[in-house]
């Protein structure tokens, strides 16, 4: 690692898991469950590296369309692994945070998000937080909505801002998509506008702490101009 400075927000597009089935001729429920393994590494990577914020996409408005059985098991497997591992996040000093339209998710999800939400509630760590029924265009949607009830008039940026599903947290430094693809799929559209994007082919079932810190490392070798001449920290 370099001694530049570390990205404050990280945000993966976790992808790959049902190729990674095909690939090794087994049902893509197992490429699922084998993603679980990956997502516990990047989160223990980005604690102990003083991260503070680490958004996973893990469940958006398109998955629906998904066929039921896989959707099934993606909601069984999301409340087994909230039920799992909210210990070890404790221990880590690893706080929760959930994102998308919540109210859409099955009971059983949203009843396991909310204890793992209240029992981790006072960590000062690591922000995890879980993009989940959640599309950006939507988000956009929602924040505009909200605005127009409350009655207001000459929408600002910063009034946008205050009503994304992510007021309060600073904004994607680093956008990370594994399994190779080129795009970032209707994922924190607002948030990501000067965000540094990290491509890598390998699928998110093999995704490992040293492909996090690769993404890392070649974050701090680029030089963040936002726009202007200078390069900015």
């Amino acid at each position: 690692m370099q001694s530049a400075p570390l990205p404050r927000h990280i945000a993966i597009i976790m992808d790959g898991n049902g190729r990674w089935a095909a690939a090794r001729g087994l049902p893509r429920a197992l490429g699922h469950k084998a993603g679980v393994d990956s997502v516990r590494e990047a989160v223990s990577g980005c604690a102990e590296m003083g991260i503070e914020v680490l958004t996973l996409y893990s469940f958006s408005t398109e998955n629906w369309l998904r066929p039921k059985e896989e959707v099934n098991e993606l909601m069984n497997l999301l409340s087994y692994a909230l039920k799992r591992e909210t210990l070890k996040l404790d221990e880590q000093n690893i706080r929760l945070k959930a994102i998308g339209r919540r109210n859409g998710l099955p009971a059983a999800v949203r009843r396991e998000l909310e204890i793992s939400i209240e029992r981790l509630s006072k960590n000062t760590g690591l922000c995890l937080n879980l993009a989940l029924n959640y599309g950006s265009r939507q988000e956009i949607t929602d924040a505009v909505n909200q605005l127009l009830a409350s009655g207001a008039k000459n929408i600002t940026q910063e009034d946008i801002a205050r009503n994304l599903y992510t007021a309060g947290l600073p904004d994607p430094d680093l956008v990370i998509r594994t399994s190779g693809e080129m795009r970032v799929s209707n994922f924190l559209l607002w948030q990501i506008a000067y965000a540094e994007l990290y491509i890598t082919p390998v699928f998110w079932p093999d995704f490992r702490r040293e492909h996090l810190l690769k993404a890392i490392e070649e974050f701090q070798r680029r030089e963040r101009r936002f726009g202007g001449v200078e390069a900015k920290t």
